[in-house]
């Protein structure tokens, strides 16, 4: 899924309400204990998920409904998505959801400032918190303009990065906590996808849990369809139907004619409100 963010190279170079404090790792009830909002009940799907650099075509997506996966991630926005999305329309979110599909919105924000390679837009120690709350503005406009409900969530996208450097480690802290406060100001999930040994080990191991997201869907491709015995982290943490598992990529796969290259997911985690 790496490769989708940014460069189909970069896949194989990566892998080597307001005011109330939230803390990660809770699942439902850290997502839902905003003071002073009503949070629409959460959508929770169970079993396997694909996610694709674009979204398919409604042809596609039709052909594929009631094989192997229920569920597709989309990439909702970001400057550092890597496709362009002629296909994912509110149009096009109400006929998939009308045929069954669940759907996960993944939003590619700003890159770290000690990650390798170019990305259109990078935080810095500066420009962290303001990034992640404007990012976080856009994430959910894009959402709502696509028929994402409040109470949805939106994943946010932190590709792989050096963890050991504590200034640049600190910087992705400060932007993701700006980013799911400003989420949940607006009645939105905050949900983080991230590399099991860099950037999604940084959000499980914090120290300080206030305003780091609530579900995470962890990169491990193990090819192990599971979010339990493979889970890398404490058994306690991101329970409550709040993880998701990218276990195998590039997989090219056809079905009812169509062939499509997709990233493989366990899922058992928060989707989209659409109805």
């Amino acid at each position: 899924m790496s490769g989708h963010r940014q460069s189909k190279k970069r896949r194989y170079v990566i892998w080597g309400v307001t005011g109330a404090a939230v803390v990660a790792g809770a699942g439902i009830a850290a997502q839902t204990s905003m003071a002073a909002t009503t949070w629409p009940a959460q959508k929770t799907y169970t079993g396997r998920a694909f996610d694709t650099c674009a979204a398919p075509s409604l042809s596609a997506m039709k052909a594929w409904k009631g094989g192997l996966y229920g569920a597709a991630a989309v990439y909702v926005g970001g400057k550092n998505r890597g496709c362009s999305q002629p296909n994912l329309t509110a149009s096009w979110v109400k006929s998939v959801s009308a045929v069954g599909w669940k759907l996960i919105p993944i939003y590619v924000g700003a890159q770290p400032p000690c990650q390798s390679g170019s990305n259109p837009e990078k935080l810095t120690a500066t420009t962290a918190a303001s990034l992640g709350k404007t990012d976080a503005d856009d994430a959910v406009a894009k959402s709502a303009a696509l028929g994402l409900k409040a109470g949805s969530p939106v994943y946010l996208d932190m590709e792989s990065y050096d963890i050991t450097n504590t200034s640049c480690n600190n910087a992705v802290l400060t932007y993701v906590r700006a980013f799911d406060k400003e989420l949940r100001a607006k009645v939105y999930r905050a949900g983080f996808y991230g590399f099991a040994s860099s950037s999604a080990k940084a959000i499980a191991k914090a120290t300080d849990k206030t305003d780091l997201p609530g579900n995470l869907w962890y990169a491990l491709w193990d090819k192990q369809n599971t979010t339990t015995t493979d889970w890398p982290f404490g058994s306690t943490q991101f329970t409550d139907h709040s993880r998701g598992h990218q276990y195998l990529v590039n997989s090219k796969e056809t079905r009812n004619g169509y062939t499509i290259t997709v990233d493989r997911d366990a899922w058992d985690a928060p989707v989209a409100i659409t109805g």
